[in-house]
């Protein structure tokens, strides 16, 4: 469904991923691994338009979008959970998740928020809350449900376990796992390495902006020389 081919991007003179390949299939996790500064988040943000690309292709259900506005390529079936979150602190929980509806009607907009209600209960319980007083797993919560309200066909989630307790991890991959039964393909870029492991379909593995090892989720967990040099690089 995403298909990336010989990808490059960066900031200015600077690139920080050098023609990379990879496809996210629908109903399929592929998790990107690698070191801080490897270039997984670059390539994320590429695939929505905020980094700029220097060469290679994006392609999104049969339609290119390389040269597309992020308004676009959320049309075309991409949503981000972004590192860090990046909720509205000020705007309650509610208002945080009809941010991810402005694409799509009214109707479409509220069933989602009702499914984000369903995913995740304690959303609901604090819908009139602002999201600022929220506590970081919650936060987390939110901005996976902001990214669902449009529906994507591909989800991306850049750091999904990153300062979380185990607990709320494990809610969050429990709706990963949903995810994945309704056939949305996810991108997951996570430290975690064994975390990832044990839940994707295919890995890549990037360093310094390059990919040096890519294989299915199977190989990855078997390969003691690849976890040796993930840990050595992270």
């Amino acid at each position: 469904m995403l298909q990336v081919n010989d990808l490059s991007a960066g900031y200015g003179d600077i690139i920080a991923v050098r023609e990379f390949s990879f496809s996210v299939e629908a109903g399929k996790i592929h998790a990107l691994v690698g070191a801080n500064g490897a270039g997984k988040s670059s390539t994320l943000m590429c695939l929505m338009g905020l980094v700029e690309q220097k060469s290679g292709s994006i392609v999104m259900d049969n339609l290119q979008i390389s040269n597309e506005r992020i308004e676009k390529r959320i049309s075309a079936g991409l949503a981000i959970v972004p590192e860090g979150r990046r909720i509205f602190p000020d705007l309650n929980v509610r208002e945080n998740l009809m941010v991810g509806g402005h694409i799509v009607s009214t109707s479409i907009m509220n069933s989602g928020i009702d499914m984000v209600y369903e995913f995740f209960p304690r959303l609901y319980e604090r819908q009139t809350q602002a999201a600022g007083s929220l506590s970081g797993g919650e936060q987390q919560m939110l901005a996976m449900g902001r990214a669902l309200i449009s529906r994507p066909k591909i989800l991306i989630v850049d750091e999904l376990s990153l300062g979380l307790m185990p607990k709320v991890v494990d809610e969050c991959y429990e709706v990963l796992k949903k995810l994945k039964s309704e056939s949305i393909g996810i991108l997951l870029v996570e430290q975690n390495t064994e975390r990832a492991f044990s839940v994707a379909d295919d890995v890549s593995a990037l360093e310094a902006g390059n990919l040096f090892w890519s294989g299915t989720a199977e190989q990855a967990r078997t390969n003691i020389s690849l976890k040796e040099q993930l840990m050595g690089i992270t």
